[in-house]
């Protein structure tokens, strides 16, 4: 068991990847951050259940799935915000000649890669069904294992793995018709 007074020396190294986490699940800075202090208060009220040895960060990562299940699923997104400190550096970079300073010494794989933005990836995660789309984002972007998703998700190992087969699936299919689109490829569809 536990104790309380150790909560913010063991816990507080996970919450950059709680934040990441938080912020891919409401698509919104201020809700993620709302997710994020709600989890680490119900973690740390229930700090005296955790069994010292166990997975710490499984374990923080449930109680943030679960509080977002429970209470942001259902609350509308607001409108996407951007960070007045974000526009400020890119109008910066640009003005400097960033972006032509860049390019000039591209490999191909660059150049390839400014077809696919971050948006086109984001969308299509977006885009896939609640249930795929949590179980993609532990999996595959936050690297946990199936077993620690089936119990963050209370749901069962076979569960997860389909889950994870279907939503990657469905992102390989949205990416495969974006490329398509952009004439990246000839190929037929995967």
């Amino acid at each position: 068991m536990a104790d309380q007074e150790s909560f913010a020396d063991q816990a507080m190294e996970y919450m950059p990847q709680l934040y990441s986490a938080a912020l891919r699940m409401t698509r919104n800075r201020a809700d993620a951050e709302d997710l994020v202090q709600e989890a680490y208060l119900k973690a740390y009220r229930g700090f005296g259940r955790f069994e010292e040895g166990t997975n710490l960060r499984a374990w923080l990562f449930r109680i943030l799935t679960n509080t977002y299940i429970n209470s942001y699923r259902s609350k509308k997104r607001r409108p996407d915000e951007t960070d007045l400190d974000e526009v400020e550096d890119f109008y910066l970079y640009r003005r400097m000649g960033g972006l032509e300073a860049a390019r000039a010494s591209r490999s191909a794989e660059d150049e390839l890669m400014d077809f696919f933005t971050d948006d086109e990836v984001r969308d299509a995660i977006d885009a896939l069904p609640e249930q795929y789309r949590l179980a993609v984002l532990l999996g595959d972007v936050e690297g946990f294992s199936y077993k620690e998703i089936a119990e963050q998700l209370d749901i069962p190992i076979g569960t997860v793995m389909s889950r994870l087969h279907r939503g990657r699936k469905s992102l390989q299919k949205q990416l495969h018709d974006f490329a398509l689109e952009r004439g990246l490829s000839g190929a037929e569809t995967p």
